[in-house]
């Protein structure tokens, strides 16, 4: 919202200085995003008038003038603009008048002619960017007045940055209303009477979506006179709120929607046939706009028709055909009230933002329409002239807001803004923000004005009661609660346990979207249906992960193709799975990649390539957290994203919990990716909840270690070898390692030697050779009858 502090002051004048004014507003919420002089600097010029005007003796496009300064003799200046004639006001620069650009004006001779002085444009002036001609000023014009005084150009503009809920303050009159609550000033608005019909002229109106339309006005003009001239007040409000001046009708309604804030719309009234419907478009409908772009509506846009098919979309912009043209010479003037729910999002939809949409869409007072239908009638007919016929108005009271009342209170007040106010400022803070108060108990009903659609529950009371009083004027409190410690088991891993892990061992988190690309999610997870989002941001995020992959893989590629050759990257997040009947599991899951080199370049090691046991090492480092590493185990098991011999599925106490390994080659293939990528992805409940260390006194008699090595099967797992020992072993089991595995010359075909270390020691005594041989045959005999194992020769 941009508008003229002059304009403003006109409302309300405070006694406070432009800088003073623009901070109340923004501490209030209504930040002023800038503040610019209205003209640029310049100095000399007068209000003159041209007595005369003579062809120049040697130039065809030159006038010889002869101008009144205001000076006891007229002046004479040669000009070359087309609109120069006799009787003319305009701007004049005298001699030593200083223009922008820093340009000044000296006596000079054009073509040989003496001139002393010049005519301005007002391009010349810094008013307008481009001008065809001379600024042309009003007959009554004071000849002689410094023409700055005469425009009140020391005057600036302030632009505010309005929030969506403060669709009230986008006119003059909403921010004078707030400038006089916060100055205790009175607002004193032009009077808008009823302007008394002079024509029995009526169009009929129909209204069809009443719930999108609740109240809706016209009034037949005849006799307009779109050739008049605007005055030269409003040409220069408009232009300093940002607004051209386009002729009497459009500038009025312009006027109207700055003034007032309630959009307004003229038709030519010899272009409708019948009378005016509000109703919803039919679908493929079409309409040409004013800016002369075809659209086809669809069934949810509410339009205003004729017998002929739209005239307008509603709230948002006219269209090209009822326009008003050079030849109008009567209108039908609108007003209406138009649900926000019923505009917002419809002129997006057709990529369009308008003034009148940005209001509808964010609430216009239902009780303004008829108020800017007097204001902008009487200000046509003193503008452009004509006959006025009386409004016709059709309202649906049913489906107007209906504000509810809200209930305050006093101690509410006090506990949310850390300080007490007294009910009398309340009351007053309240009443001048026009709402209406009732003292009830402990607090008061407040009914809000029909125009604050923001305000519905009592912390919006409150805000405004802290807004109003300002927040840097609240005093500082310290809160006071009673704090208890909570309970933290200490076998429970946080979070950030997990990560610290993953950074120690040098990757980086990442966070990504949860919702993803279809193709990647398919590529990943075949076999699951994902939750397809109803309006996505964008086609590639449309549908919910069920794996954190698909937000991982992406980064990779996007750090490959700015030259990160060397990747690990972890995430902790949602996944969401699909289940019957529409329900959604959602799991929180820690996953991983690493891709390139094991070690970053460097002189002290040679490059090697990842492998599926570095990556398992960095998986058995998470899974030790918790105090409890044998408790997981590792199962090869094929998976559609990861490789076929190099995928295993992790398991906790016999229920599954997560996946590592190898990309799938194919995947790699239509991801582009120039190596092997590896991934690990595990439920974060396994990975947080843990046991408490136990202390165990060191024993101080001597451990015997005894190396066995067995003999069995090629595809017999390690982790089933270690499991049967330790089930085997006797409790003065204390270590057991695999520390070899073997398969070549003097191993039979399809068999491998497994060596394990196996450290057996007493808390109370020394262990005998008898008794570490009997839990060696035992250990030996489990491994033979459960996986065929024999003691390598």
């Amino acid at each position: 919202m941009k508008f003229s502090e002059q304009w403003l002051r006109e409302w309300v004048n405070p006694s406070v200085s432009t800088g003073e004014l623009c901070h109340q507003l923004t501490m209030a919420g209504l930040e002023v995003d800038a503040v610019e002089p209205v003209a640029a600097a310049f100095s000399g010029v007068v209000v003159a008038e041209v007595l005369s005007v003579a062809p120049h003796p040697d130039a065809d496009k030159l006038r010889v003038t002869q101008v009144n300064v205001g000076e006891a003799e007229p002046v004479q200046i040669v000009c070359g603009a087309a609109n120069v004639r006799a009787g003319l006001r305009v701007a004049c620069a005298v001699v030593g008048a200083q223009l922008p650009g820093d340009f000044k004006i000296k006596k000079a001779k054009l073509r040989g002619v003496p001139s002393n002085g010049m005519l301005c444009s007002a391009s010349e002036l810094g008013l307008a960017e481009s001008s065809s001609g001379l600024l042309e000023l009003p007959a009554d014009a004071p000849v002689g007045d410094n023409f700055r005084d005469y425009l009140q150009l020391d005057d600036v503009t302030i632009e505010l940055g309005l929030t969506p809920n403060r669709g009230d303050c986008l006119s003059i009159a909403g921010i004078a209303r707030e400038a006089g609550v916060l100055n205790h000033a009175e607002v004193q608005g032009p009077a808008c009477t009823a302007v008394a019909a002079t024509i029995a002229d009526i169009l009929p109106i129909t209204v069809s979506a009443q719930a999108a339309c609740p109240r809706y006005l016209g009034r037949v003009i005849r006799g307009v006179n779109v050739a008049a001239t605007t005055p030269l007040w409003m040409q220069e409000r408009l232009r300093r709120s940002g607004t051209r001046s386009l002729g009497p009708v459009v500038d009025v309604t312009n006027y109207v929607l700055l003034e007032l804030g309630q959009p307004m719309h003229a038709f030519d009234l010899d272009k409708l046939s019948g009378g005016i419907q509000v109703r919803l478009a039919t679908a493929s409908e079409k309409l040409r706009l004013l800016n002369e772009e075809e659209v086809t509506l669809d069934s949810e846009t509410l339009v205003i028709a004729d017998d002929n098919g739209a005239l307008a979309m509603a709230g948002v912009m006219g269209g090209a055909a009822s326009a008003v043209s050079d030849t109008t010479r009567d209108i039908f003037l609108e007003g209406a009230f138009f649900t926000p729910a019923s505009i917002a999002g419809r002129a997006r939809r057709y990529g369009l933002h308008t003034d009148s949409s940005h209001r509808f869409e964010r609430g216009v007072s239902p009780e303004l329409a008829t108020q800017a239908m007097e204001r902008a009638t009487a200000l046509l007919l003193a503008i452009a002239g004509g006959s006025a016929g009386a409004v016709s108005e059709v309202c649906a009271p049913q489906f107007l807001p209906q504000v509810q009342p809200i209930t305050l209170r006093h101690a509410r007040i006090e506990r949310v803004l850390g300080t007490r106010v007294a009910a009398e400022s309340i009351d007053a803070i309240l009443r001048r923000l026009d709402m209406q108060v009732e003292a009830k108990g402990e607090g008061w009903q407040v009914i809000p004005p029909a125009f604050r659609f923001d305000i519905s529950i009592e912390e919006d009371l409150i805000e405004e009661i802290g807004r109003i009083i300002g927040y840097s004027n609240l005093p500082s409190t310290r809160p006071q609660a009673a704090l208890r410690m909570g309970e933290c088991p200490e076998a429970q891993l946080g979070k950030g346990d997990l990560a610290a892990a993953l950074v120690a061992r040098g990757y980086q988190e990442a966070i990504t979207y949860t919702f993803v690309e279809p193709k990647m999610q398919q590529l990943l997870d075949p076999q699951r249906s994902p939750i397809a989002l109803a309006n996505p941001i964008s086609a590639d995020m449309s549908v919910m992960r069920t794996t954190l992959w698909a937000g991982l893989l992406p980064v990779l590629q996007h750090n490959l193709n700015r030259q990160q050759g060397r990747v690990r990257l972890f995430e902790y997040g949602l996944r969401f799975i699909p289940l019957e009947g529409g329900a959604i599991q959602q799991d929180n899951v820690l996953a991983g990649l690493l891709f390139g080199p094991v070690l970053p370049e460097q002189w002290g090691a040679s490059e090697q390539k990842l492998d599926f046991f570095d990556l398992k090492g960095d998986v058995e480092a998470l899974l030790a957290l918790g105090g409890r590493p044998d408790a997981f185990t590792f199962s090869a098991e094929p998976h559609p994203a990861l490789h076929p011999g190099q995928s295993a599925r992790i398991y906790l106490d016999g229920k599954a919990v997560g996946w590592l390994g190898a990309a799938h080659p194919s995947l790699e293939s239509q991801l582009g990716l120039s190596g092997h990528a590896f991934l690990f992805e595990i439920e974060a409940a396994a990975l947080l909840s843990g046991t408490v260390a136990k202390f165990s006194e060191i024993s101080k008699y001597p451990a015997i270690r005894r190396d066995i090595a067995l003999v069995l099967e090629r595809h017999t797992p390690a982790s089933a070898v270690v499991e049967a020992a330790r089930r085997a072993a006797p409790d003065t089991l204390q270590n057991l390692k695999l520390f070899d595995v073997y398969q070549g010359e003097h191993i039979d075909s399809g068999r491998k030697s497994i060596a394990l270390g196996l450290t057996l020691q007493a808390q109370s005594r020394t262990l005998t050779d008898e008794e570490v041989d009997s839990a060696i045959e035992q250990i030996v005999t489990t491994l033979a009858n459960e996986l065929g194992a024999v003691l390598r020769e």
